[in-house]
């Protein structure tokens, strides 16, 4: 039996007081476990007590602005005071209502999304413990709510810096598992040993490249800088134009996407230019090394339209019709891209530098000396992946993700096989499973001796909510608890061994 707890986080509220939400992606966060124990299920959640959800429900109406939904002071307020709040809105202070994702910085639990802010919580008792605010501790506006651990336990993750930190950048940074020497304070959080790995200007000042994800390696960090930028100059004035944040991001489907690698080591970037066509990328699945070749693979998209398909209007058209109106949106992509590392100089170019067989994306040399990269297309139709993290940064064969068809809502949960380019689903009527976690077997021999843990809702009431057991070998349904409560639509969090809290 194993014992421990799933922790999840996303979205669970979407009024306060007469006021709603315009995005889903805006909702309070909910942060919600389940805890193996002796063979039973124990089910809790809590609300995310974040600076901005007390500000809420103190007001009784929704007084904090969020990605999709910008929120205004008091229309009687004299022009002086409005002058005043658009002043302090063109360096917006992002809200901290941390939806996204539970991350882990040494033993410490944090609530994250992908501002400046995120919320330290308990994942036993799920208690907000406190805000902490990344600034206080490394430079950036913007950080990702998807780091990498390694088998040390220590954290590396990437940020944004914008605003009054120098010339703009990415910044790659790791926070080191245990605190060393005169460095053990037990008050201090493991954030405050935060250590820089390198920065990365960005190729235009202007528009940063958005970030959700990154991928790495034993030896280094893949940064796919995409066409799918954050508009600075909108963002300042977003405010004031009335539009909301989600307006400033923008796809340039005739830019080019530019691939960094930086050596994890000395936080050196490899001097070729990798580039690939404009896609837009939010998750990325794992990446590893092979016979001097970085094997990275993504889930892309043509367009930029995952995030209207979330707006709430949207969202509560039947699935039907909005798969019927949607069937233009790009759907998700599984890619694999390769990057050779020993480029001889006396190559010609317009040769293909990928010497890897199971694989067709290639890497063409070009006259000036860049490298084009054109993926391997693996699977389509897949989103929120996940692996078993043992193999994360190593060669892997095995993945897994929830099955989307042109719909917000997610049907079915697949088991992609890279080897054989097959797949396993699971499937029940009119239930929609989230994010699906695999968790070793104490004695796992192989990849995928293991479980699948998934969170299924429905929209039917006389089904209730449910956590699904999976054989990740056969893909068969081993159990379920069902949960006689209200169980929301989640994002992505992560599985807590026993011990290891």
């Amino acid at each position: 039996t194993q014992y421990g707890t799933l922790l999840r986080n996303g979205p669970g509220l979407f009024s306060v007081g007469n006021t709603s939400y315009k995005h889903w992606f805006d909702g309070m966060a909910l942060i919600h476990s389940f805890t193996f124990k002796d063979g039973d299920v124990f089910y809790k959640s809590k609300f995310l007590k974040s600076e901005t959800y007390k500000k809420n429900i103190a007001a009784n109406r929704i007084v904090v602005s969020e990605f999709g939904t910008m929120v205004y002071p008091d229309p009687c307020k004299n022009i002086f005071s409005k002058a005043f709040s658009y002043l302090m809105n063109a360096i917006p202070d992002f809200t901290d209502n941390n939806l996204i994702n539970i991350i882990r910085y040494g033993k410490d639990y944090y609530a994250s999304s992908e501002v400046n802010y995120i919320n330290q919580i308990d994942p036993l008792t799920l208690d907000t413990l406190g805000r902490t605010n990344y600034r206080n501790h490394i430079a950036i506006n913007l950080a990702t709510a998807h780091p990498h651990y390694d088998e040390e336990g220590n954290t590396y993750n990437m940020g944004t810096a914008i605003m009054n930190f120098g010339k703009p950048k990415y910044v790659i940074f790791k926070v080191p598992a245990n605190a060393t020497g005169n460095k053990r304070n037990k008050k201090k959080p493991a954030l405050g040993n935060v250590e820089q790995i390198c920065s990365i200007p960005f190729r235009s000042t202007l528009y940063p490249s958005y970030f959700h994800s990154f991928g790495m390696t034993e030896n280094y960090i893949v940064f796919v800088e995409q066409a799918f930028k954050l508009d600075i100059l909108k963002l300042a004035t977003a405010y004031f134009r009335d539009v909301n944040w989600g307006s400033c991001l923008k796809f340039d489907k005739d830019d080019i996407t530019l691939i960094h690698l930086v050596s994890r080591k000395t936080g050196k970037t490899v001097n070729a230019k990798y580039y690939a066509d404009a896609f837009v990328v939010f998750h990325h699945i794992n990446a590893y090394e092979e016979d001097s070749h970085v094997v990275f693979d993504l889930i892309t998209y043509q367009d930029s339209n995952l995030y209207d398909m979330f707006y709430i209007h949207n969202m509560k058209q039947d699935v039907d019709k909005f798969i019927e109106t949607n069937k233009d949106f790009s759907r998700p992509t599984c890619q694999r891209f390769v990057l050779p590392l020993n480029v001889d100089k006396e190559t010609p170019p317009n040769t293909n530098l990928v010497r890897l067989q199971d694989t067709t994306a290639k890497a063409m040399l070009k006259q000036d000396g860049s490298i084009y990269c054109t993926p391997d297309t693996i699977f389509e139709g897949l989103e929120l992946p996940g692996i078993n993290y043992k193999f994360n940064s190593k060669k892997y064969r095995y993945f897994y993700g929830t099955r989307v068809e042109w719909s917000p809502y997610p049907s079915k949960i697949a088991k992609v096989d890279i080897a054989t380019r097959t797949h396993q689903v699971w499937i029940e009527e009119e239930c929609y499973p989230s994010e699906p976690v695999f968790v070793a077997s104490p004695d796992a021999a192989e990849e995928d001796d293991g479980v699948i843990l998934s969170s299924v809702v429905s929209f039917n009431p006389q089904k209730p909510p449910f956590l699904v057991v999976l054989d990740a070998k056969s893909f068969k349904e081993i159990a379920r608890a069902t949960i006689d409560t209200a169980v929301h639509m989640d994002l992505h969090g992560l599985f807590i061994h026993d011990n290891s809290t």
